[in-house]
């Protein structure tokens, strides 16, 4: 299927310091996507998320901003159940001669992340070792653990740096350059908790929530 939703990716001339501020002067010249298609049951309080992306010959930058409610976090080893709490995610694939091949990196409104690389989804995958994933530069404007449960209006980032050669590891890379596409689709979700929610950027046409559809990815095209 092919999937009308498009992003623009701005080349950085300069590194971005990742500090978790949605503010600063590199990022308020890109543009953002917005995640507000929900999947499965609508939940009582509708997060409110956005993401943006750069990029530079080495790197991948991105970050997210949640306007949340009912917030919880406790989980902070890498690779565990970070979906299950208030996360954030990116899905893409950045191997144009295989688009169902994806990584998934998900991280909690902790800090703390998971990340896989998919060749067959829910059948074939490969989790990232710790040490690569630590290489991954991340800043959190909450704290590693938020318990009990935020239930008042609460704002919140992730942002992060992915330098691509740990992506080289696990996959061929088609690197990022002008003209360059890759598929990806940006996630909400609190998989459990007081308001689960399941939002893409990229609709996803299934009965039951499920993010493991490579069909339905975007456009990341590179500039």
């Amino acid at each position: 299927m092919e999937n009308t939703k498009i992003y623009q990716i701005k080349k950085t001339e300069k590194p971005v310091k990742i500090d978790g501020n949605w503010n600063k002067s590199q990022w308020q010249k890109t543009g953002a996507v917005e995640i507000n298609n929900f999947m499965g049951s609508i939940p009582e309080f509708k997060p409110s998320t956005k993401a943006r992306m750069m990029y530079d010959e080495q790197n991948l930058y991105v970050i997210f901003h949640v306007e949340d409610c009912f917030v919880r976090c406790t989980e902070q080893n890498y690779n565990g159940p970070v979906y299950e709490e208030s996360a954030v995610e990116l899905f893409f694939s950045p191997d144009i001669s295989n688009p169902e091949r994806y990584f998934n990196l998900e991280i909690n409104c902790g800090g703390t992340p998971l990340m896989q690389y998919h060749v067959i989804p829910r059948k074939e995958f490969k989790v990232l070792d710790v040490d690569d994933i630590k290489e991954i530069e991340i800043a959190h404007s909450l704290p590693s653990v938020a318990d009990p449960e935020i239930t008042e209006p609460v704002t919140w980032t992730i942002e992060y740096r992915i330098p691509i050669s740990i992506l080289e590891k696990y996959s061929p890379i088609t690197y990022p350059k002008e003209g360059t596409t890759w598929r990806a689709n940006f996630y909400k979700i609190a998989e459990k908790g007081s308001n689960p929610h399941f939002v893409t950027w990229s609709f996803v046409d299934h009965p039951e929530p499920d993010f493991h559809l490579p069909e339905f990815f975007g456009t990341l095209k590179f500039r």
